[in-house]
């Protein structure tokens, strides 16, 4: 038995997250550190109860065996969520306190949109969290603000360098690009090279250059109207959704539209989650084409000089975050992209870095965000791909509530009361639903692996409703379906959870397979997505054909949008047609976003929008600091020397009532 775990005391009903998380007193990171065998020089400490675990680890355990890799996805959730990153979390702790397996939690970094927004933060909930929940749920090690910032440099480069071409002759702007140095000689510096490649232009030199070349090198001819890529900022604000930029006079009339998105969308946040190496990261990073010039030639970070500056500051955000959960099992935090404008996984690096430290027969258990139509589908289809890592069993959490609503029950929203019908026995409207869970359970075993439904068990579910779901999960092919109280009870209520994931693991006797190849057309790999939801067939408007023509050649995955399987399932499985309207490419990813519009009422692909807006009550009301804990220095140091905690009485996402 490790000698980090911590046995609960658990308390019922079961008390708020914050004073569960607040009742227990995290051990030092360096104790989680050596109980994974990572000495000093593998991890930087951030604090008492945070590490920055470096990338060296994965050199130094290349020829370790790697362990078995779960991925936690749901079926089509409600607007409060089922409770996947709960279920990781008490997996995990099942795992490695009351089953004695190594075991390392995977899990994204939240955004503080829906921290501070409506839906809350994502450390879990009841006895299995990850602590300390405050840092976890704010600023963490920073990366998302790294992102942020390396995000806006970039977007600041572009405005920049269309007003210096606007107002400087082609002579005058080469100048300022290769300055002379005291000895009054210009040269090149490195990231000016690959430009250079780029024009065909193959003198080292920049006074051998001709004018024609000086003018290719120096003017990238930006057209404004091609720009893709926007400001970015880690909070809720809709008035930034589109805004107008240039009106200083100092700007001197170069005035366009443009808009914020949230952190978290940012190409820069999937490079992040994606890459495997700093060296990727830094290639990556410079091939990230933000727009085209007027003769539809793609710009790139490169092209702006700003690849090198980019990587500078995501130097320290590529390495994972190790924290812990409630009953002392290790956690790597690490990238934050959303499920529904990204692909909505943890990074790659964290994953490989978690096979090698818990070894054969140890677990690597992993979430992935939304539906498993979105998030486990982009997790096999992309993470998977990309990373050549294969999973052998599937999570697929259910909760009679979201399945009652599937069945045709009212409507879930976040901030309101439960309709009586969710908090009374209707074994008819859970059966109705099952067809919901039918689908995910087909869809994800289509990939080869094994799939454990996890039943997030609420107090106000009857033996009859919960049996509804195991014999609907058993006939669509589940390899087992457990009822779990993790949230009431930590490890002990995923015990049995557990023990099924682990026969998945070892019984798995399939291949990995991916839904499409890559060498087909954009179109055939949307319609492979949309078929697999059970669509008839995908219509394009005019938008999304231009778009397409132009990223046919980019050999990117496709990132889509939710909602693939419609909330109401009986009037999705009449297969609509799926209008496509937009399509975005983002290049060194690579993936393509598709944006599907709404099909009928009944039957919803939604466009969500890349900033939130702030509701009129959002849980930043709920936030405040207090002095407390004083003599356990627990919580966040706003003023020195005084220890501050702080107070989060978040909606919990998936939590039973």
């Amino acid at each position: 038995m490790s000698k980090t775990v911590k046995k609960l005391q658990v308390a019922s009903p079961v008390p708020a997250d914050i004073d569960i998380a607040n009742s227990v007193e995290p051990l030092h990171i360096s104790e989680i550190a050596q109980e994974l065998n990572l000495s000093p020089h593998h991890y930087d400490l951030y604090g008492k109860y945070k590490a920055k675990v470096l990338l060296s680890v994965i050199d130094q355990l290349q020829g370790r065996g790697d362990g078995y890799y779960v991925v936690v996805g749901g079926i089509t959730p409600t607007p409060l969520g089922e409770g996947k990153s709960t279920t990781t979390v008490g997996l995990c702790q099942a795992l490695g306190a009351f089953l004695d397996k190594r075991v390392v939690t995977c899990l994204r970094q939240p955004s503080q949109g829906p921290t501070f927004g409506i839906k809350g933060g994502a450390a879990g909930g009841g006895y299995s969290q990850v602590i300390p929940m405050d840092e976890f749920n704010l600023h963490l090690t920073g990366d998302i603000h790294a992102i942020t910032a390396a995000n806006n440099l970039l977007a600041a480069a572009i405005d920049t360098r269309i007003f210096h071409e606007s107002t400087q002759s082609d002579r005058a702007l080469f100048n300022r690009l290769c300055p002379p140095n005291k000895e009054g000689k210009r040269s090149f510096n490195n990231i000016m090279f690959s430009r250079l490649k780029k024009l065909g232009i193959s003198k080292t030199n920049p006074e051998e250059l001709t004018p024609e070349e000086v003018k290719k090198f120096a003017r990238l001819d930006i057209d404004p109207e091609s720009i893709t890529w926007r400001r970015v900022m880690d909070v809720n604000d809709r008035f930034l959704r589109k805004i107008s930029i240039g009106q200083g006079p100092e700007e001197k009339g170069m005035v366009r539209e443009t808009g914020f998105d949230i952190s978290v969308a940012s190409e820069i946040m999937a490079v992040l989650a994606l890459t495997t190496s700093l060296s990727d990261m830094r290639e990556r990073l410079g091939k990230m084409v933000i727009g085209n010039s007027k003769a539809g030639d793609p710009i790139t970070a490169d092209d702006l000089g700003v690849g090198g500056a980019l990587t500078v500051l995501m130097k320290d955000a590529i390495n994972p975050t190790l924290m812990q959960t409630l009953e002392g099992t290790p956690v790597l935090v690490h990238a934050g992209p959303f499920a529904n404008i990204a692909h909505g996984n943890s990074s790659i690096v964290a994953d490989k870095i978690a096979l090698k430290l818990v070894g054969p027969d140890g677990f690597v258990v992993t979430e992935a965000g939304f539906g498993a139509d979105i998030g486990t589908e982009k997790f096999m289809n992309i993470k998977c791909r990309y990373s050549g890592l294969t999973p052998q069993c599937a999570v697929i959490v259910a909760t009679i509530r979201a399945l009652k609503m599937h069945g045709g029950g009212p409507q879930v929203v976040a901030g309101k009361p439960l309709d009586h019908a969710y908090v009374t026995e209707n074994v008819a409207l859970v059966e109705a639903g099952c067809i919901n869970l039918a689908r995910h359970i087909s869809n994800t075993k289509a990939y080869g692996v094994n799939v454990v439904v996890a039943i997030n068990k609420f107090s106000t579910d009857s033996e009859a409703e919960l049996s509804a779901v195991r014999n609907a999960a058993f006939a669509a092919g589940a390899f087992d379906a457990v009822i779990c109280s993790h949230h009431a009870h930590g490890g002990k209520g995923a015990v049995d959870l557990g023990i099924a994931v682990q026969k998945a693991c070892e019984n798995v006797t399939q291949p990995l397979r991916f839904l499409y190849p890559l060498d087909i057309s954009i179109k055939e790999k949307i319609e492979a997505i949309a078929k697999s939801y059970g669509a008839s067939g995908v219509e394009y408007l005019e938008q999304a054909e231009k778009q397409i023509e132009i990223s046919s050649n980019l050999g990117a995955y496709v990132s889509h949008f939710s909602h693939g399987l419609s909330k109401s399932i009986e009037k999705f499985l009449l297969a609509f047609p799926k209008p496509v309207s937009r399509v975005h490419a983002q290049v060194r990813v690579p993936r393509v976003v598709e944006i599907v519009k709404p099909v009928t009422e009944n039957c919803t692909f939604g466009s969500p929008k890349a900033t939130k807006s702030v509701e009129s009550r959002p849980l930043a009301v709920n936030l405040d600091v207090m002095l407390s804990r004083l003599s356990k220095g627990l919580g966040m140091s706003l003023l020195a020397p005084a220890w501050f905690a702080v107070l989060l009485s978040l909606l919990p996402r998936g939590t039973p009532q």
